[in-house]
């Protein structure tokens, strides 16, 4: 893809330029919209953001919020099929798969069982590992140098363990893959983790320290991203639903919205877990599923955890920030099936409660439910289309596009811009699913 602005000035801009008109359409304003938006202003690109709703309110608002070089491997691997299967029977397992006929559903099922081996398994899990990694590094640098006011803190992830064979289990996989990429993994001791966490329950057999990793507050993040891009200059267009698209010869001539019609040179899809549907209108058949994930954000209690925790035999996820408390995860496949289902917020309280002294807040701010864009081999989809001259696509991020925005701002500005990619694109390219 040729860039179309040189030395640091759009090639296009000038006072005259009509006004629906930019370099660079990004499609969604979640926070891998807005990075992608960050960074190609700071390349000096003219830049608009169309976004449904208002800015970072998708998979962006409701998560944890934890950075996360340590999740660089894949859910997809031997033996969770058997898992997914059997969880059919219960509504309130941590990975449910909705027992409902749905078609393109199975259909991305099979293709996901497809990569439930080892060799796809450590494909994916060095991608992962190459995007999170430079992803943790750039945003460090962000949040100090724009600055950004979103609660970061740099404490690292700990995980918990009740019982011995959860913790040797991992202590045998998770561990020995992420130390064989260089990520550090601390083991400790039940009392080392009981006197880290004084708001932990007693019992704790054990933890895995991952001090590489950080959070902070994701709809702040989402806030402070959405503020930086108007001040440097780009456009976003809230309430903007993307409805059909102009073509000609292979190119995407006008994208008509909601909040009207628009024009740019190249055209960027990064709409998460909606960007098959639209998609589907482009004739590109996106392997992707929504995976539903709830929270529950609570004002924060007298007793919170001081680092971001998961409980591992629960799968609950433990975040705390200065300005409150969330509980999280959980992985529901019901295809684009809206609204809160109780039995998951419910199997969150037990969860918490099972490891916590005091599991929830004085006071419930916010009950949560949003679609995580999973795409079949769970390796985000960053990259030029094979079908459409100027649409890039930005998407397919799973549980990690919070923890994967500030790579993936960084290498879809070097894609548009022509600079050197920062880290190999290859294993993110839509040409690996013919798109």
């Amino acid at each position: 893809m040729q860039a179309v602005w040189k030395g640091g000035k759009s090639a296009r801009y000038n006072e005259q330029m009509n006004a629906s008109r930019s370099d660079v359409l990004i499609l969604g304003g979640g926070v891998i919209g807005l990075a992608c938006a960050l960074y190609l202003l700071k390349a000096g690109a003219s830049v608009r953001v169309l976004e449904q709703g208002t800015p970072g309110c998708g998979s962006s608002h409701g998560n944890c919020g934890t950075i996360t070089p340590s999740h660089a491997p894949p859910l997809a691997m031997p033996g969770v099929i058997g898992v997914a299967l059997r969880s059919m029977l219960s509504a309130d397992a941590p990975l449910y798969l909705n027992p409902r006929l749905d078609g393109p559903r199975l259909r991305w099922l099979l293709g996901f069982a497809r990569h439930c081996n080892w060799h796809d398994f450590a494909r994916a899990t060095t991608a992962r590992a190459a995007i999170l990694q430079r992803s943790r590094q750039l945003l460090a640098g962000l949040v100090h140098d724009e600055p950004l006011d979103c609660e970061f803190v740099e404490e690292g992830d700990l995980y918990v363990y009740r019982t011995a064979q959860r913790q040797a289990a991992d202590a045998r996989d998770h561990v020995a893959v992420l130390e064989g990429l260089g990520i550090e993994v601390q083991r400790l001791r039940g009392e080392q983790v009981e006197a880290m966490e004084p708001a932990l329950k007693p019992g704790v057999v054990g933890g895995l320290l991952h001090p590489g990793d950080a959070r902070l507050r994701p709809d702040r993040y989402a806030a402070e991203l959405a503020r930086r891009v108007v001040e440097l200059g780009g456009v976003i267009e809230a309430g903007a639903r993307v409805e059909r698209f102009g073509t000609d010869n292979h190119r995407i001539t006008q994208v008509h919205s909601s909040g009207g019609v628009f024009e740019a040179d190249r055209i960027v899809m990064a709409l998460g877990a909606w960007s098959p549907l639209l998609a589907k209108t482009l004739g590109l058949r996106l392997p992707m599923q929504p995976g539903k994930g709830y929270s529950l954000t609570y004002t924060r209690p007298a007793q919170a955890p001081r680092h971001a925790l998961v409980l591992r035999e629960a799968s609950v996820c433990v975040t705390t920030w200065a300005s409150g408390y969330r509980l999280g995860s959980t992985m529901e496949f019901s295809g684009y099936a809206e609204g809160l289902n109780r039995t998951r917020l419910d199997a969150l309280r037990r969860g918490a409660a099972s490891g916590l002294r005091e599991p929830e807040g004085p006071e419930l701010l916010e009950e949560w439910w949003g679609w995580r864009p999973m795409s079949v081999d769970e390796i985000p989809i960053i990259g030029p289309s094979m079908h459409w001259s100027n649409l890039l696509l930005a998407t397919a991020h799973g549980m990690l596009g919070v923890s994967m925005s500030a790579a993936t701002g960084e290498l879809v500005a070097s894609m548009l811009g022509g600079s050197a990619s920062p880290i190999d694109a290859t294993p993110y390219a839509p040409a690996r699913f013919g798109l």
